[in-house]
Parts: C-alpha cells; sequence; structure tokens
C-alpha cells in the first residue's frame, strides 16, 4: 500500500506559515522573475486565477480584488519541504521524494495498519510542527495514490482518501479526467478524448492492444496501475543532477560590487549544500549577471564566466571561485536585476582524485561542511552561514519571517531567542 502526500498549495501555504494575517486571503506567488503564477491559494482559484497566467494579464484583478502578489522564495520553500519529508520519515523510512511538495510512502512492510487513521495523524502533525495543510491518498500503486490524492484534496473534508477496494477504484477513476491521470501527457489526452476517453475509468476500459499500439508499454503500465496493480517501483535514490543552479531576481536591482557578491557567494554556497546531499563534487563554477530587459531608460546588460576548479563541494571553494568570476563580468554603474551560479562536470565524491596540489585543508573543509550541514539540519535553513553572504537576506528573513523562524539576525537574538553564527573564511 502506497500514500502519496502532498502539500496544498504549498507555495502560498508557506507564506502564509510566516504570516498568519494571510489566512483566508487571496494569494498568489509569481516566478523567479516576476512572470507568472506559480501558486495560488483557493481564494485566488476562486477568482479564476489560473496557473502559469502572465502577471500583467491580471494585473487589474490583482488591484481590484486586493490579492496579495508574493515573489518566489526558493530557499524558504526547500527549507520548509525538507522539514516536512522529515515528519514523513516518522511514520515510514520508505519514501520517494517526488517534487518539493509531494512524497510517496510505502506502506507495504506494516500489517494491521489503519491507514485512513495513520493519514489524519499525518496531516495533523504536518500541520502542529510546520503549519502546512496537507492531503493524503492511499491505494496499492503509484498512479492509483495520485487519484486518491486528489480526491483527498477536492471532495474530503478530513484530507485523507483510502482507495482498497474494486467498488472504490471504479468510482475513483469514474470522476477523475482522463487529463488528470499521472503518466497521461497533453498529447496522449487530446488523443485519447478524440476516440471518447474522457475519465480515467473509460481508459481502463481500452482493450490491451489498443494501448499497446498508440502508447506502447507505458500506456499499459498506467492502465494495470489504475486497476491497482503495482507496476512502478519505488525510487528511493534518484538520479543525481548532472548540473546545479541558484539563481534569483532581486526585489531592487544592484549597483555595487558589494551586493551582488553577497547575493552569489549565498548562491554558490546553496549550490555546495546541494552537491554534498547528492553526494558530488563539481569542476567547473559558472555566474552570471544580468540587468532588467524591460527598464526602456538604462541599456540592457548580460554576461556569465566560468571558471575551473578542482573538484570540490566545498562551500569556502565553491564562493571563492564565484566572486573571482563575478570580477571579471561585473561593471560599475550598472543596476543588477538578476544573478546566478551554475556548477557542472560534476561526478561523485568517492571518484575524486586528489591532485598534487590539494593540501590538508580539502579534510578541513570536508569536516567543516559536515558540521554546518549537521546543524542547519537540525536548527533550520542557514543557521549557519558565511560572512561573504552577507546580512541583507538575513534581516529580508527577520522582518518577513518572526518569531516561529530560526533563520534570523544575531542582533535579533534576545527578542527571538535564537541565534545565527557567521564563519568567516580566509578573507
Amino acid at each position: 500500500m502506497f500514500a502519496l502526500v502532498d502539500g496544498n498549495n504549498f507555495y502560498a501555504s508557506c507564506e502564509r506559515v510566516f504570516n498568519p494575517a494571510l489566512r483566508d486571503k487571496p494569494i498568489v506567488v509569481l516566478s523567479s522573475n516576476d512572470g507568472i503564477v506559480i501558486a495560488r491559494s483557493n481564494e485566488a482559484k476562486a477568482l479564476g486565477i489560473k496557473m502559469g497566467t502572465p502577471t500583467f494579464e491580471i494585473k487589474d484583478l490583482i488591484a481590484k480584488q486586493k490579492v496579495l502578489a508574493f515573489s518566489s522564495n526558493f530557499a524558504l520553500y526547500g527549507d520548509m519541504s525538507q522539514r516536512m519529508m522529515r515528519i514523513f520519515r516518522d511514520f515510514t523510512p520508505d519514501i520517494e521524494v517526488y517534487s518539493i511538495d509531494e512524497a510517496f510512502l510505502d506502506f507495504s512492510g506494516f500489517k494491521n495498519m489503519d491507514l485512513k487513521q495513520t493519514g489524519i495523524d499525518l496531516r495533523k502533525k504536518v500541520l502542529k510542527y510546520i503549519g502546512i495543510p496537507v492531503s493524503v491518498g492511499f491505494a496499492s500503486s503509484k498512479t492509483l495514490a495520485k487519484v486518491a490524492n486528489r480526491i483527498a484534496k477536492k471532495f474530503m473534508k478530513n484530507g485523507v482518501a483510502l482507495i482498497d477496494t474494486p467498488d472504490k477504484i471504479e468510482r475513483a477513476l469514474k470522476m477523475t479526467p482522463i487529463d488528470d491521470v499521472w503518466g497521461i501527457g497533453r498529447r496522449y489526452s487530446h488523443f485519447l478524448q478524440k476516440h471518447g476517453v474522457k475519465t480515467a475509468w473509460d481508459f481502463t476500459r481500452l482493450s490491451d492492444s489498443f494501448i499497446r499500439k498508440n502508447m506502447s508499454v507505458n500506456g499499459l503500465r498506467t492502465k494495470e496501475e489504475l486497476l491497482g496493480i503495482s507496476c512502478i517501483p519505488m525510487a528511493y535514490h534518484p538520479e543525481p543532477r548532472k548540473a546545479i543552479r541558484t539563481a534569483r531576481t532581486f526585489a531592487q536591482t544592484k549597483s555595487t560590487y558589494d551586493e551582488v557578491a553577497e547575493a552569489v557567494s549565498g548562491f554558490a554556497a546553496d549550490c555546495a549544500r546541494k552537491l554534498r546531499e547528492q553526494g558530488s563534487v563539481a569542476n567547473l563554477v559558472t555566474v552570471f549577471v544580468r540587468t532588467n530587459r524591460f527598464d526602456k531608460k538604462n541599456p540592457y546588460y548580460a554576461n556569465n564566466f566560468t571558471l575551473q576548479v578542482n573538484a570540490t563541494s566545498s562551500s569556502i571553494d565553491l564562493i571563492k571561485a564565484a566572486k573571482a568570476a563575478l570580477k571579471i563580468i561585473f561593471k560599475e554603474g550598472v543596476l543588477y536585476k538578476k544573478a546566478g551560479v551554475m556548477v557542472s562536470g560534476l561526478i561523485p565524491e568517492k571518484h575524486r582524485q586528489l591532485s598534487l596540489f590539494d593540501d590538508q585543508n580539502v579534510e578541513k573543509h570536508r569536516r567543516l561542511m559536515q558540521t554546518i550541514d549537521r546543524l542547519n539540519n537540525r536548527e533550520g535553513f542557514k543557521v549557519v552561514r558565511f560572512a561573504a553572504e552577507g546580512d541583507f537576506a538575513l534581516l529580508q528573513a527577520a522582518k518577513r519571517h518572526p518569531a516561529s523562524s530560526k533563520t534570523i539576525c544575531w542582533y535579533n537574538a534576545k527578542q527571538y531567542q535564537s541565534y545565527v553564527y557567521v564563519l568567516r573564511n580566509e578573507e
């Protein structure tokens, strides 16, 4: 038996965690450059705001209906996601993190478990400790668990749906549109609808030969999954990424090197953390900057530079490399709107070869990074951070996320009863 747990309106819910005054108000979260809507609260959905809608198209609606729009804060959302996944592991160690707000949980080894009550308990615990509402769908296959989760979110007051009998499977599939089935893309959805397939149940009534001819073996697998026959195994260890990129559009333009360097240093540290999470090291560091292409008063400028480094996942090494690359492309007097860091040339850390020029700092950095990661995983996002990242982001975090957040400025320690420790590198 599998469960799919999904955070409801996750990005919008994260914003509400740190500002309870936003509850029951229409909220939209915008993409990195505030170009499109990437998340909506239920109240915003009720106003007819669609996912992916360009911001300029609903500008008047936002003003008229007093919709609260937020620029995306992926660092915050990532931290909330990690906290949520840790709670999931309190219920079963067998977890597949499917996306930032979704995870499959495998309960196959549990006998005589009251699954519905387990789902209720899980929802209560996440809401209590994280403040995020979730929906839980149980079924005997991952695709059917997706269907159950949709039903839990849309129709169940307690947010939990259990599909465990043939009758329940039939009812659930009949109320699921074909374009909402996991594994049925837009192209196949249009094709199937032309052949009279409107629901998931209609799809399971198709002959195997028709599905194999038009959708290959993957279509047959989806049919079996919808009928409750598990064909898709849990992916406990996702494939490591070949490149890691962290970028941000600035709320206010930055013009000085120090301002941009602080942001770039933070991006480099985030890339380093993600490298360590997947057990990789990087050989290349790329830094890019750009101005606002829609600013007619100032000329558009965009540039990037790549430096080669000795294979590393050390935040110290990557911050140094990123700042060195930034110095090459930085122009004085330019108003920068966005910057980012990408690390590439990734190889598994266990395949890293030491060179004659490596020194004892390699082992020191490794132990230091392990300590930093352990503290941050335990206490919260970037409780321990590097001085090169600056305090601007911490100031914004403290103003935006009050006492419930542990990511705060050290000079607010008395007020919030928490601390931020600063590690200064060789500079």
